[in-house]
C-alpha cells in the first residue's frame, strides 16, 4: 500500500532539527553527545554534575 504525498510531506515535516544534529563531544570526558547546550555534557558527566549540586545543596552552611 502506497503511502500519500501528503502524508509523507507532513512526516517529513514533524522531525524535529535536534535529531538530525550531528553528535557533539563532552565538554568534561570527551564522549559523544547530542547535547545543544552551551555546556555539552553527555549523560554520565551531566548526572554527575546534578550530584554535586545536590550535595552542595544539603551541606550546612558554615556560621560564623
Amino acid at each position: 500500500m502506497p503511502v500519500s504525498a501528503e502524508l509523507l510531506e507532513h512526516a517529513k515535516r514533524s522531525i524535529s532539527a535536534d535529531r538530525l544534529k550531528k553528535p557533539a563531544n563532552c565538554g568534561v570526558c570527551n564522549a559523544e553527545t547530542l547535547s545543544a547546550d552551551d555546556e555539552p555534557l553527555c549523560w554520565v558527566c551531566r548526572r554527575l554534575k546534578i550530584s554535586a549540586w545536590r550535595e552542595i545543596e544539603q551541606q550546612a552552611p558554615v556560621q560564623e
